[in-house]
C-alpha cells in the first residue's frame, strides 16, 4: 500500500518526530537554559549577569530537580550553565557540551548573586521563559513560549532580531494538528501497516532510555527506586517476573534522569519521564517475547504515538501527572506485543483511566520516579486484565463505553477543574521556598 493510499501516515510520522526527541535533563529548566544559551550566543564577551522570568508551571517543574552534571537543583544553575556553557543550537540537549570549567564559572556567577529567576506574572502561557543575559553593558533577551524550544522573540541591545507572533496551524504545517481529528483505531492501523523502514528511527528511543535504565540500576541516582526494588527482589521480597522487571527497569531510568545523570532521555511530548514511561515497559516485554527489531519498532511507535495523541488533548503542563497518560501508551504497546486486538488496547486504557486518573503533578523531582513506577504498574495490571477480557466499564466513574470518550473525560478534568488544583499546588510549593 502506498503512502498516498493512507495520507495520515506521513503526518503521524511527523508528529512522532516532532514530539519524540533526545533531552538531557528535566525539560523545564532545560528550556530556560536554552533561552539563556541563545541570548549569550549573541553577546561578544563574558556573561556577567542573568535575569530571567518564568511561568508558574515552569517554576513548579524547576524548583526541585537536579540539573545534569552539576549536582545542584533549581532554575538558577540551569540558567547560568546554559548561558556560560550551553550549546545554543542543540535544543533540549543544550547542556550536553558543558565543560567542567563552564560549571565552575556558572557557580561563581551564582555565588556572586548575579543570577535572578523570577515569576512572570501575569502570564498567559503555561510554558514560558524569558532570559535577559548581560555581558557588561551589552545585553540580549530571548523568550521561549508555547513549547520547550519554541523561540518567539529575540532582542539584542533593544533591537528585535526575530519575532514569532502567530500560532502554527495545520495549514502552516503543524505536525500535531492531525491528532485533533485522528482516532486510536487509525493509529493502530498505521502501526500495523506502515513500512518498517519508515519507523525504524523509533528504535533509538529504546536504546537511549535503556542506557538510562542501566545507569539507574547502579543505585547512585535520585531515590534509586529501581535499584532498591531490584535489591529487595534478590532478597525474595518481590517476585522475579515480567511485571517486576517492567517496574524496576522503568523506575531506574527515571531515577537516573531525575537524579542528574549526564545521559539523554528520549522524551515524549516535551518530557523525559513521559518518554521513559512510553518506552521501557515495551522494551522489557519485547525482550521477554524475543521480538525482533520490526515488531519492537511497531510497538514503540504505537506506544509513543498513543501517548502523544492523549497528551495533545491536555495542557502542555498541568496538575495531572502525565506519566499516567504516557503509561496508557505503554499499555497499548505491551498489549499489542502480546497479541491483543484494538479492543484489548481500548479496554486497558479505559482501566487505567479508572485507576490512576487522579495522580497530581507537584513539580519535577526525584519523586517523579515513584509516579512513573506506579503508572507502569497500573499499565501492566490493566493489560493483564484486558487480555482476559476484563476491565473497568463505562458504568463506572469517568470511564465511558467508548475509549475516545474516556480519554476526553480525563482530559476535560485536567483542562478545567484541575486548573484550580494546579494553582493550589504551586501556592504550596512557593510557600516552601519563600
Amino acid at each position: 500500500m502506498s503512502e498516498q493510499t493512507h495520507p495520515l501516515w506521513n503526518q503521524f510520522i511527523r508528529a512522532v518526530q516532532e514530539e519524540v526527541k533526545p533531552a538531557l535533563g528535566c525539560t523545564e529548566p532545560v528550556s530556560l537554559a536554552l533561552a539563556c544559551a541563545i541570548a549569550a550566543d549573541l553577546l561578544p564577551g563574558e556573561v556577567t549577569r542573568i535575569e530571567a522570568w518564568v511561568s508558574p508551571n515552569l517554576m513548579k517543574n524547576g524548583l526541585g530537580v537536579t540539573v545534569p552534571g552539576t549536582g545542584m537543583v533549581g532554575l538558577p544553575i540551569a540558567a547560568a550553565l546554559g548561558a556560560i556553557g550551553g550549546n545554543a543550537h542543540a535544543g533540549l540537549e543544550v547542556l550536553k557540551d558543558a565543560t567542567a570549567d563552564a560549571l565552575v564559572r556558572a557557580k561563581a556567577l551564582l555565588e556572586a548573586g548575579h543570577v535572578q529567576v523570577k515569576l512572570q506574572q501575569p502570564c498567559d502561557e503555561i510554558l514560558y521563559s524569558r532570559a535577559c543575559v548581560h555581558a557588561g553593558d551589552i545585553s540580549a533577551m530571548v523568550t521561549i513560549a508555547g513549547g520547550h524550544t519554541r523561540v518567539v522573540e529575540v532582542v539584542c541591545q533593544g533591537e528585535t532580531r526575530f519575532t514569532l507572533d502567530k500560532p502554527v496551524t495545520e495549514a502552516d504545517g503543524d505536525p500535531l494538528a492531525v491528532l485533533s481529528h485522528a482516532t486510536l483505531s487509525q493509529i493502530l492501523e498505521f502501526v500495523e501497516q506502515v513500512p518498517f523502514e519508515a519507523i525504524r528511527f523509533i528504535l533509538e528511543a529504546g536504546q537511549l532510555n535503556d542506557a538510562l535504565s542501566r545507569e539507574g540500576l547502579s543505585g547512585k541516582w535520585g531515590l534509586h527506586i529501581g535499584a532498591t526494588l531490584d535489591k529487595q527482589r534478590s532478597r525474595g521480597w518481590l517476585a522475579q517476573d515480567l511485571g517486576s522487571d517492567i517496574v524496576i527497569r522503568t523506575s531506574a531510568a527515571s531515577d537516573a534522569r531525575m537524579g542528574g545523570a549526564t545521559l539523554p532521555a528520549m522524551s515524549n511530548s516535551g518530557s523525559g519521564n513521559q518518554g521513559i514511561t512510553a518506552t521501557m515497559p515495551v522494551v522489557v516485554v519485547a525482550e521477554h517475547l524475543q521480538a525482533g527489531d520490526e515488531r519492537l519498532a511497531r510497538a514503540l511507535m504505537l506506544s509513543h504515538l498513543s501517548a502523544i495523541y492523549i497528551h495533545y488533548q491536555l495542557p502542555r503542563l498541568s496538575a495531572l501527572c502525565a506519566a499516567t497518560t504516557a503509561a496508557m501508551g505503554a499499555a497499548a504497546g505491551m498489549a499489542w506485543l502480546m497479541g491483543g486486538s484494538y479492543q484489548t488496547i481500548a479496554m486497558a486504557i479505559g482501566s487505567m483511566i479508572g485507576d490512576v486518573s487522579g495522580m497530581i503533578c507537584d513539580g519535577a523531582s526525584n519523586s517523579c520516579a515513584m509516579k512513573v513506577s506506579t503508572s507502569v504498574s497500573s499499565a501492566w495490571k490493566a493489560v493483564m486484565m484486558a487480555l482476559d477480557e476484563s476491565g473497568v466499564t463505562g458504568n463506572e466513574g469517568i470511564v465511558a463505553h467508548d475509549v475516545e470518550q474516556s480519554i476526553a473525560n480525563l482530559c476535560a478534568l485536567a483542562c478545567r477543574s484541575m486548573q484550580a488544583t494546579d494553582r493550589q499546588i504551586i501556592e504550596i510549593m512557593a510557600s516552601k521556598v519563600s
